[in-house]
């Protein structure tokens, strides 16, 4: 196990740093970024000087090893905009994009798994065709056009459900007011609950899909055969012999699912003016802001190359038979 660790956390290194130059170099191929630092009328000798303030006149790989060692220390920047570290900017947003992510998750999650079961034990019914054909229609329809559907159809006819705003919940609990936290919570689902639905509805349709293709496979092996031979009850046969092994490579998908979501809430959050990561870097791009945009690329990498490691540890607690060799 720790061996196996030790490699994964080398090939993770290089995944990071495989984000941090292509980060750079798109930088850079976009023109010379000195002229993203000064204004349009200045002068040469200006724009010269600025250059040789920022360390752009180096050469390119002297410039690549003081970007990656000033990244190290945790400084990514200043942001252009804001005129202040690139990194506390994107942090300030991060709680909101966290809040909205993990509520999709939890809602696919709670969804998809039961309605994927019910479809695997009432195979060929309608229960089963429907359920189906909700998977394919969730996976096919576009975030964008369902948030500004549901704005439309359900935010603007339906009392009591906002189509914009935000009500902190991770702020207070990072700070440790829970009271604040506790008040907050409903108001805080009834801001997220529209936005929530639009980012999960394709991670719902796939974990229902996911769920009913593993319960089949599962539901077919000897082990649960032999299960309702000794006289157990279909719902324990299902939960407790079935559901495990089927949540394998359910699993896998759930920690790849939480990156992804992280990273694809950009479109979502500025359709419902959401105030997080996503929004901040569709602004930055418009903005060319592009500390702060290479600040978010760098966190959401690094969000997802923890969380696979995560799933991948995971595996053993799920089925004692894997081993890490």
């Amino acid at each position: 196990m720790i061996k196996y660790v030790v490699r994964r956390l080398l090939q993770s290194l290089i995944v990071i740093w495989g984000v941090t130059l292509l980060t750079f170099l798109t930088l850079h191929l976009a023109g010379d970024p000195t002229y993203l630092y000064v204004s349009e009328r200045s002068s040469e000798e200006e724009v010269a000087e600025v250059r040789a303030r920022l360390g752009f006149d180096k050469p390119l790989y002297e410039q690549y090893a003081i970007f990656v060692w000033n990244m190290a220390q945790g400084d990514f920047g200043n942001s252009l905009k804001a005129r202040r570290p690139a990194l506390d900017v994107v942090l300030e947003r991060l709680p909101a994009t966290l809040e909205l992510t993990i509520f999709a998750m939890v809602f696919s999650t709670l969804l998809g798994i039961p309605i994927g079961i019910l479809a695997a034990t009432q195979r060929g019914t309608l229960w089963d065709g429907g359920i189906m054909m909700f998977a394919l229609l969730g996976q096919s329809v576009p975030n964008f056009w369902l948030g500004i559907m549901l704005i439309m159809y359900v935010g603007l006819n339906v009392p009591g459900i906002p189509i914009s705003g935000h009500v902190p919940l991770l702020n207070p609990l990072l700070a440790g007011d829970v009271g604040t936290f506790l008040t907050n919570f409903p108001e805080a689902l009834r801001f997220m609950l529209m936005p929530g639905i639009t980012v999960s509805l394709f991670s719902l349709a796939r974990n229902a899909r996911m769920t009913r293709s593993a319960m089949l496979e599962v539901l077919s092996a000897d082990y649960v055969r032999t299960a309702r031979a000794k006289g157990l009850s279909e719902r324990a046969v299902v939960l407790f012999h079935a559901l495990r092994n089927a949540l394998i490579p359910v699993v896998t998908i759930l920690g790849l699912q939480f990156g992804f979501l992280l990273g694809g809430v950009v479109v979502v959050e500025t359709v419902f003016s959401w105030p997080g990561v996503g929004r901040l870097v569709f602004n930055s791009i418009n903005q060319r802001d592009i500390p702060v945009v290479q600040t978010s690329v760098f966190i959401f990498s690094l969000t997802f190359v923890v969380l696979n490691l995560i799933v991948d540890l995971l595996y053993l607690r799920l089925d004692p038979r894997i081993r890490y060799d």
